[in-house]
């Protein structure tokens, strides 16, 4: 049996690397020479990039697992588990997961078998005969159980969930079996993040039955699901995105480590100017408003839309976290010195300022003009949006802790 099997990476459906499987379940990541040799590459990850604005083509080998930047691309918890067992592959043999799941990545990436369609060796002698390259292509990151879908033509409109082929322009993601009301949560934190300026995409609540093609055995399902427009497709093609754990080289399970909320305004402050640093203290006062405890580094993006530069991506995944989590009221990263909500203070932003290299006036005044269109749209909102009672009440009584609350109204 061959020791060695090869995926192809193309990026904007150009060959730029390869990811080469070796003896001993090691994985190994190279550029091609087009690819470091062309001055005007498109950006493929500021991970990649060194000191001095060069290209990083010595990366190390991984065991098992492919390297973090790839690992990131990857669905995560029950959703790996639900897809890795539809496709017959080990859910922790990354290498594989990729063959399976590589042409509806994330961003402007895909991964082809350098093969063809031929089995790569050693995947597993229990992978069923009729397992195939991209048999199933939801290979969108995170824990939720969410899929790349299409949106129906003619009169019945509604979503379809393709069983096979690139996915579409939406992302469905489906009622939680665990928690009540979570796509309703995100619905409203989302519509309101927008009404005080937030950049976010366009959404909608939408009934299951509207919904074809939602795979068996992933459990019985209650509620709406909610549909997100993809910022990463467009009519023109696809649009790069990369996520701050792979930003970070951080692999997924790190997610809650290794970086703070300062670590990640200084690389948008650097990247993407005041806009980006303007954008990301509204989203981290907000977060911290509603009480969105898991904005952990794979919430927070940066999206590539000349191919080089970095700008922070529209928001996603903001939903208040503390109606599910009674009595937690602490960030899923350190502010810069806590993360406690309750010692979100001016004092707490103006050394996130400090340490990111951010203008100290830029990201109080941003922080308090946040604050006052919070009051604002929540008060006229919270009896308009689809949320339980239980939400209402968790966000009312926990707004007022965090100190910026009543210090910058």
């Amino acid at each position: 049996m061959p020791d060695v099997s090869v995926l192809d990476v193309r990026f904007y459906n150009q060959p730029i690397g390869t990811l080469t499987h070796l003896q001993g379940d090691r994985t190994i990541f190279a550029f091609n020479e087009a690819y470091v040799e062309n001055p005007d590459r498109p950006t493929l990850s500021l991970s990649f990039k060194d000191d001095l604005g060069g290209l990083i083509t010595k990366i190390r080998p991984t065991q098992r697992v492919v390297p973090p930047f790839f690992s990131n691309l990857l669905p995560e918890g029950s959703m790996r588990r639900y897809l890795a067992e539809r496709a017959g592959v080990n859910q922790q043999r990354e290498f594989f997961l990729l063959w399976v799941l590589g042409l509806d990545l994330p961003g402007a990436l895909s991964i082809h078998p350098a093969a063809g369609e031929a089995l790569p060796p050693g995947a597993d002698q229990a992978l069923p005969e009729n397992a195939k390259p991209n048999a199933l292509r939801f290979s969108l990151a995170g824990v939720q159980l969410k899929f790349s879908a299409f949106e129906n033509a003619g009169k019945g409109g509604g979503l379809t969930i393709p069983v096979e082929g690139v996915g579409g322009s939406w992302i469905v993601k489906l009622p939680s079996q665990q928690f009540a009301g979570v796509p309703e949560n995100e619905f409203s934190m989302m519509t309101i993040a927008g009404m005080i300026g937030m950049e976010v995409p366009v959404i909608n609540l939408i009934d299951l039955d509207a919904i074809a093609g939602i795979p068996e055995g992933i459990g019985e399902l209650k509620g709406q699901a909610l549909a997100i427009s993809r910022f990463d497709r467009t009519a023109d093609g696809p649009v790069h995105t990369e996520d701050f754990a792979q930003v970070f080289g951080v692999f997924p399970d790190d997610k809650y480590k290794r970086a703070s909320y300062a670590n990640i305004a200084r690389v948008i402050g650097t990247e993407a100017g005041d806009a980006g640093a303007i954008e990301f203290i509204r989203r981290l006062v907000f977060s911290a408003l509603i009480g969105n405890g898991d904005m952990h580094l794979k919430n927070w993006s940066l999206i590539y839309p000349d191919r080089r530069s970095a700008a922070l991506s529209p928001a996603y995944d903001l939903v208040s976290t503390i109606p599910y989590m009674k009595g937690e009221d602490t960030a899923a990263l350190n502010y810069s010195r806590t993360k406690k909500m309750a010692e979100l203070d001016a004092d707490e932003l103006r050394h996130l300022a400090a340490k990111a290299l951010l203008p100290e006036k830029l990201v109080i005044a941003t922080a308090a003009e946040t604050v006052e269109r919070f009051r604002q749209a929540w008060q006229a909102e919270k009896g308009h949006l689809p949320l339980a009672d239980t939400v209402v009440e968790a966000i009312e009584a926990h707004a007022p802790t965090v100190p910026l609350y009543s210090e910058l109204a």
